[in-house]
């Protein structure tokens, strides 16, 4: 289109647009646009896709014409920003941006904008900070649609790893490099993959909502990539030495049978510290697993349902462990059937935190390192897949395993089979010496 075929398309729509916003909205109450849609059409159409009007003069005029990654020329105001495009141009001395994943779709951007500039009907969108958002996410679209401990995992993250690093900063100033400095960042400051992946969820979920309300143009988390795995974590457990060794040491502690419903259950740690009698069902012969107990800053204890769907099951009671429940019941001298309270619980009755449960286990570490045995740190969360790799050396299936561990999916007990102990394979790799 030469320019002065264009000049005429804009002295016969100055004749027929209207004037302003209140000209729009007068002529119709109820659809504004309506009432203009044929000249806003025409407007949008011969407004060509391949030109920029004098009144909205490419921030680029003057400069060489930006390429493509391919080298081709693009359009005036149009640059190629990784796959997508941004057009750029200036409006009344200030400068408006729009992006678009094709040329055709950033230059109909900037046309409508452009429309909506010149009939006063554009309004700017507000500068959100980060953190302002997040609050409004957690409140308003994550509160009444995810469990609790997500609810403060999702805060607990955000106000100790987010907050200080781009909280202040507008959501439409944030981009792709600002995220991906961020990991880098909690790379060289120690953080596991599995916490900046937590991180980048957080991040996604909140700048995926403003996307949708119209906030921003577009994801930049989106637009980063997370660090490698250096390397697959290998879940650790307890040979059958170790754990003898350490039941040995852990008879006189007040957690023993905490620890030994652990390991002949595969229970989690939040799990463990949940159970009241009221789950231990003896007319079936099963625990009753339906909840987890979860320490909320500044509010306490809380109840929680277990990790997954399938996390809420029934486990199988074998003979020793319902002595082992039986006695827990009365070690403290109370009646815990009557009170409704945790079956594992401290001396007043009040429930168990992680930090105590693994103190206990460190405190019976180093009276077995004191008598001379090695021993590494472990965790809770050893005992269950101590409990795994018990059942699996004992020839126990997956989809049984599966059941009673609460997998949400068999992909994930099949890990575990792949993980048996050294020695184990070594005694399998015997039985078959002779096929051969």
């Amino acid at each position: 289109m030469n320019y002065w075929k264009y000049q005429d398309i804009q002295d016969t729509l100055k004749r027929e647009k209207p004037h302003s916003a209140a000209t729009l909205q007068g002529e119709n109450k109820h659809n504004p646009i309506h009432t203009n849609a044929k000249g806003y059409h025409d407007y949008i159409t011969s407004y060509s896709l391949f030109a920029i009007p004098n009144c909205c003069q490419s921030a680029e005029e003057g400069a060489n014409m930006a390429v493509d990654k391919r080298g081709r020329k693009l359009p005036k105001g149009i640059r190629q920003r990784s796959n997508r495009f941004e057009g750029r141009f200036t409006y009344q001395y200030k400068e408006y941006s729009v992006h678009g994943k094709t040329i055709t779709e950033t230059q109909k951007k900037m046309t409508e904008l452009k429309y909506k500039l010149e009939h006063g009907v554009f309004v700017e969108k507000k500068k959100i900070t980060l953190s302002d958002w997040h609050k409004t996410w957690l409140e308003e679209y994550k509160k009444n649609r995810v469990k609790i401990g997500t609810y403060n995992n999702y805060q607990k993250y955000y106000e100790s790893i987010i907050r200080d690093r781009l909280g202040g900063k507008c959501i439409t100033d944030i981009r792709g490099e600002h995220i991906q400095k961020l990991y880098n960042d909690l790379v060289k400051e120690g953080y596991a993959l599995s916490s900046i992946k937590i991180v980048s969820a957080v991040l996604n979920g909140c700048f995926q909502q403003a996307l949708r309300n119209g906030l921003i143009e577009r994801n930049p988390v989106k637009l980063a990539e997370l660090p490698r795995q250096t390397g697959k974590k290998v879940r650790q457990a307890m040979t059958k030495e170790q754990q003898a060794l350490f039941m040995e040491y852990a008879k006189e502690s007040y957690l023993y049978n905490f620890f030994a419903v652990m390991l002949r259950t595969g229970m989690r740690n939040g799990e463990m510290r949940g159970l009241k009698y009221t789950d231990i069902d003896r007319k079936n012969n099963v625990i009753h697993v339906q909840r987890t107990l979860k320490y909320i800053e500044g509010q306490g204890y809380m109840e929680d349902t277990p990790k997954t769907r399938t996390s809420k099951r029934d486990i199988p009671l074998t003979a020793a462990t319902v002595q082992l429940l039986d006695a827990q019941k009365k070690y403290w001298g109370f009646k815990v059937e009557k009170m409704d309270r945790y079956l594992f619980c401290n001396e007043k009755g009040e429930p168990l935190s992680r930090e105590r449960v693994q103190a206990e286990i460190e405190r019976i570490i180093k009276r077995i390192r004191a008598a001379g045995y090695e021993f590494d740190r472990i965790t809770p969360h050893i005992f269950r897949h101590t409990f795994a790799t018990r059942a699996i050396e004992a020839g126990m299936q997956p989809q049984v395993l599966k059941t009673i561990l609460g997998h949400s999916s068999l992909a994930m007990t099949m890990d575990l089979y792949s993980h048996v102990l050294p020695d184990t394979k070594a005694e399998e790799m015997e039985k078959i010496a002779n096929v051969f």
